[in-house]
Order: C-alpha cells, then sequence, then structure tokens
C-alpha cells in the first residue's frame, strides 16, 4: 500500500510466553507479578516489527527481554526505515529522541501523542492543524474528534496526531484517516499468535530454543504471507486483505503432511497451491466494522465473572465521522 508516493508501514511491539523454566528465567522474566493478581504465570518476551500495511508482510522484527521497552528496542528498527516510507506509531513510539532519529533515515512519521502534550505552536495552517517541533524535528499537528457509529452505539474519542508530513496541500483529514492503517499490525499479530500458534504458549526451555523457535515462527508467517501477496499481485481488482492466513496456512500444512500437490506437472505453475487455495477461498471485501476490547486471555484464574470466557465481542458495522479540532495560535503560559 502507497500513499502519496510514500509505502505506508507501522511498528508496534507484543508479547509471546515460554515455559517457566530456570533457565528462561535467568533472561526472561514474569509480567505483573507486583499487581496482586499472581502475575503471567509465564516468562515474557517482547517481540517489536516493522511491517507493510497493505499486505502485512514483515520488514524488520527484533525481540528478546521484556525489561527493555518497546522505544528500547525502536532504534533497531531504523536499519529499515528509509526515505519513501513513512512509519505509523501509537503513543509509546512519541519520544523525541526516537522521532530525531527515524527522520534522519528519510522517513516520515505519523504519530499518535497524549490529547495533553504541549507543543508549541509555531504556525497555524489553514485546515485546523498547526506546525510545531518536538526536539529538532518540525511536525504538523492535528487533533481530531473521531466518532464512530453502530447500529447499537455510538462513541466519540479525540486523537492527537503528529506527522513530519508537512505539506498544507495535504488535507488533515486525509492523514487521520490514513493512521487507521495502523491497526493492520495488530491483525498481524493476531495472525501470529492466534493463528499460528493457537493462543499457546512457546514450547522451547531454554533461551537458545526460544530463539530460534521465533525465527521459525517470524519465517513461517513471512513466507505464507509474500504466498498471499504474489497470489494477489496480478489482481488489480483484488485487495491483499481478502487472501485469507487461515487458509493459506492449512494449504501449506497440507502439503507438508499429506504431500499435497508436491508431484508438479509439466506445465510450471506460477500461483502454486497455496494460491489456488486463496483465490478459490478469498475473504469478502472488507468493510468498516468496530469491535469493543474484551478479555483475550486472563492472567489469574481469579478473574470476575464477568470476564471470564469473552474470548470475543460482537462486532458491529460502523460509520466513521472525523472532525478535525481548530487549535488556538497561542497557547497559554505553562
Amino acid at each position: 500500500m502507497f500513499w502519496r508516493g510514500r509505502l505506508v508501514t507501522a511498528v508496534d511491539g507484543t508479547i509471546l510466553c515460554c515455559p517457566d523454566t530456570p533457565a528462561n528465567l535467568t533472561r526472561f522474566s514474569k509480567g505483573g507479578s507486583g499487581s496482586g493478581n499472581g502475575g503471567t504465570g509465564y516468562p515474557m518476551v517482547r517481540v517489536l516489527a516493522l511491517i507493510a500495511c497493505g499486505t502485512r508482510t514483515i520488514i524488520d522484527a527484533v525481540f528478546g527481554t521484556d525489561r527493555t521497552g518497546e522505544i528500547g528496542y525502536a532504534h533497531q528498527l531504523l536499519r529499515s526505515t528509509r526515505t519513501g516510507i513513512i512509519v505509523l506509531a501509537d503513543r509509546n513510539f512519541a519520544a523525541a529522541a526516537w522521532i530525531t532519529a527515524l527522520t534522519a533515515t528519510g522517513a516520515d512519521l505519523l504519530v499518535r501523542v497524549k490529547n495533553h502534550r504541549r507543543l508549541p505552536v509555531c504556525r497555524a495552517l489553514p485546515d485546523g492543524s498547526f506546525v510545531s517541533r518536538i526536539g529538532r524535528v518540525e511536525v504538523r499537528v492535528i487533533t481530531a474528534q473521531v466518532t464512530i457509529t453502530t447500529s447499537v452505539s455510538a462513541r466519540t474519542e479525540t486523537y492527537r496526531l503528529v506527522t513530519t508530513v508537512l505539506d498544507a496541500a495535504v488535507p488533515a483529514v486525509e492523514i487521520v484517516e490514513l493512521y487507521h492503517q495502523r491497526w493492520e499490525i495488530e491483525t498481524a499479530f493476531a495472525e501470529l499468535k492466534a493463528t499460528s500458534m493457537g493462543g499457546r504458549v512457546l514450547r522451547s526451555r531454554t533461551p537458545a530454543g526460544v530463539t530460534q523457535e521465533i525465527y521459525a515462527l517470524l519465517i513461517t508467517y513471512q513466507a505464507l504471507r509474500i504466498a498471499i501477496s504474489d497470489t494477489t499481485l496480478n489482481h488489480a481488482d483484488i485487495d491483499p486483505d481478502r487472501g485469507s492466513f487461515t487458509v493459506a496456512r492449512h494449504a501449506a500444512r497440507d502439503q507438508l503432511i499429506a504431500a499435497a500437490g508436491v508431484i508438479a506437472d509439466t506445465v510450471i505453475d506460477l500461483v502454486g497451491t497455496i494460491g489456488h487455495h486463496i483465490l478459490d477461498q478469498l475473504l469478502p471485501a472488507r468493510r468498516v466494522r468496530t469491535n469493543p476490547r474484551v478479555v483475550k486471555r486472563a492472567i489469574s484464574k481469579y478473574v470476575t465473572s464477568s470476564a471470564k470466557n469473552r474470548h470475543r465481542g460482537p462486532s458491529h458495522p460502523a460509520t466513521i465521522t472525523i472532525e478535525i479540532q481548530a487549535t488556538l495560535t497561542t497557547q497559554p503560559p505553562a
């Protein structure tokens, strides 16, 4: 997916759990043990990835102990950023040092910041946004009210976004709409953790084994995502979103276990067995939906009854309305 000549990417982190062994505990730690609910029960591994939003393929990934935060690993991903891409990120990545380092690679940025973060108004723009600075980086600040309306409810949330795209000819509303693509990385993590792993804990009982297993997971995920991308590449009317990761995974599994489609004919099939399964079972075109957050896996068996067994909430078709909030050209003293 390209936006105004830039490859749209997203950066974010997730947590994988590994077996509770003495060896793993020498490198990885349990989380939440000080919260009074028993902790996670398993040592945790933090994974940080940079993905292409259009295809959900992995551009780069790093992982290690969760004692290091996301922003600590994010600097390692700068080796894969360059001119011609834009990186979407959540509020954890709104640190001045990382923003400065990222823009130094030539990449553009679109990141959410806290609503109360004080940013100097250097000059106002006609659409209500304004130009400011974070460290040495000149940025454009956009404040918008986003309303999501469904058949059962409506909710409004204020988003404050910062971008290095300073061209006033680019509408603020368009930039806010672009930020929605950041959720593609959440879908990628769901495919990695829920579809590929089935929500299970990693199997390896040593740090070296954990490293090997995570690389195997990432490589397998990437191979399937590339298969989906290659299959839809020559079909301009088919969005890669419609290629089912689950279908691709099952087709690949059958080829390995049952040797399905292994013996090739004399005619070379560029789509391949996996590709044919994908095209035969395309997902419907994506529609705007909203799904409330629920407890996916309780960190204690003593969770409240209202949270038990709530693995997935109802999904509702939604309408999204964006209203840009004009910013005053002057701000009150701190």
